[in-house]
């Protein structure tokens, strides 16, 4: 069918792959670090097409036929009546919105009310919760305000000469705030509630709908958020879910039908196929690991997951409650982490190492569970993150979450799933793809590691677990909202 690219433009740089349209084989790949400083909270969006215009240098996209776009979630980009950037883009990691977002929370009754609206409960990094705080602080700057769009919404418009019509995709409409993945519409409402005014919101696209054509008639498909095209990549469907390990943690599973979770531990994200994607955090994960490394004076993770190799199921009595910055999942933002079960024969380092890989297990175990007791079926787990590799990990995993784990070969997924949307935009545009059925791409290579023998002691090391969590933090998991 020919040849297409999908580019990611994460927080910190763009990468690109070239890729075979029927089978997804990589044919080239490129990459250029974002011009901006660490940490930083916004930023002009010209630097993002800098970075793209180097990591395409060399003759990349030559031959390309179709491009999909993925990008970091939840940045804002405002624009007035002409087009022009009201102020630089607001990105995810902009916690200035706190305070909007609870006020938000209260503007609209409550927590029920808003995961009834759209499905999950406004966070300081949703867009909903950013166009509160603009209207708060930069009131002149928000009066100012006619469009707004996130990131890959921009770079799809940059890409197609900024047209006058303005799109997006279901899944990253769906991570705004102001738009429902349960109803598959906006709601106007919402967003004149933040910014204290109406305004132009993207058309949302179908899956395999393309946003457009360049004059050079290159089709560019719908793009996406970086979790949808991470899931899309990875070719994950139902009965599937991704765990994240990072300083915190996810778990994203493939589900038929849209949560709303009044609790708003469930955060109800729609996919780039046309399923949805809900999604539950923790805030501690790999942090966990790393105080732990750093107290015993363990010189990196390797050499913790092999100290914890050296212990038993249940750390000998140790466990790690491993809510170090408050957690989310359950919800206790104020408390700390705790260790229990503390004896003169568990007082060793191997046991602490083990207690630490439990309990960000466990942690995560029960995030997974949150999504279980809401009907979301999970029998594979795809493991993803630096983490994922430890022999640690791999060897506790399948049992304490009870289902197969894949660690899938490292690789920029998010940029393969951009490419995979656009051979599939392709394909729908040219009529040899099902607007239905998108390409069956290979899978990645991967380790499959499976519960088997070890299942009934990750049940019990769980066990442990959950009845100190109940008896330190009691009904953190069935209070109500």
């Amino acid at each position: 069918m020919g040849i297409v690219a999908g580019l990611d433009s994460s927080s910190g740089f763009t990468r690109i792959v070239v890729c075979d349209a029927d089978t997804g084989a990589v044919l080239r790949q490129g990459y250029a670090p974002h011009p901006v400083e660490p940490r930083t909270t916004e930023i002009d969006p010209q630097a993002w097409l800098l970075s793209l215009g180097e990591a395409a240098t060399g003759g990349l996209l030559e031959g390309v036929q179709a491009i999909g776009v993925s990008a970091q979630q939840h940045g804002l980009i405002t624009l007035d009546a002409q087009d022009a950037l009201v102020r630089p883009a607001l990105l995810g990691n902009d916690k200035r919105a706190q305070v909007a977002a609870a006020d938000l929370i209260d503007a609209l009754g409550g927590r029920q009310a808003w995961a009834e609206a759209v499905g999950s409960v406004p966070q300081s990094g949703q867009p909903v919760a950013k166009l509160r705080w603009l209207a708060r602080a930069e009131p002149e700057a928000a009066r100012q305000v006619a469009a707004v769009l996130q990131p890959h919404d921009w770079l799809v418009w940059q890409l197609l000469g900024r047209p006058a019509r303005k799109t997006t995709d279901r899944g990253g409409a769906s991570g705004t705030g102001y738009w429902s993945a349960g109803t598959g519409a906006y709601r106007p409402d919402l967003v004149e509630l933040a910014l204290g005014q109406q305004c132009t919101l993207p058309d949302v696209l179908g899956p395999a709908e393309a946003a457009g054509t360049t004059p050079e008639g290159l089709l560019i498909s719908a793009g996406t958020g970086e979790t949808m095209a991470a899931a899309f990549g990875l070719g994950v469907a139902v009965g599937d879910a991704v765990v994240s390990l990072g300083a915190s943690g996810s778990v994203t599973a493939v589900h038929h039908e849209a949560l709303a979770d009044p609790s708003g531990m469930i955060t109800s994200f729609a996919d780039a196929t046309g399923m949805h994607l809900p999604v539950v955090h923790t805030l501690n994960a790999v942090r966990a690991l790393r105080g732990s490394a750093e107290l015993l004076g363990a010189a990196g993770l390797q050499e913790l997951s092999a100290l914890a190799m050296k212990s038993t199921p249940g750390s000998s009595g140790l466990v790690l409650l491993p809510y170090l910055e408050g957690e989310r999942t359950p919800q206790l933002p104020h408390t700390a982490g705790t260790l229990t079960g503390l004896r003169r024969e568990s007082m060793k380092p191997e046991h602490l190492a083990r207690a630490s890989f439990e309990g960000m297990l466990c942690s995560l175990a029960d995030a997974m569970d949150v999504l279980r007791g809401r009907g979301v079926e999970v029998r594979r787990v795809f493991l993803l993150g630096a983490a994922a590799d430890l022999s640690a990990v791999q060897a506790l995993a399948p049992a304490i979450f009870g289902a197969q784990v894949i660690v899938p070969q490292s690789a920029d997924y998010a940029a393969l799933g951009a490419a995979r949307q656009a051979a599939w935009a392709l394909g729908a545009a040219q009529g040899t793809l099902s607007p239905q059925a998108p390409p069956a791409w290979q899978e990645a290579s991967a380790q499959v590691f499976e519960p088997g023998e070890e299942l009934a002691v990750g049940q019990a090391v769980r066990q442990q677990y959950g009845a100190t969590r109940d008896q330190i933090h009691p009904g953190a998991f069935t209070a109500g909202p």
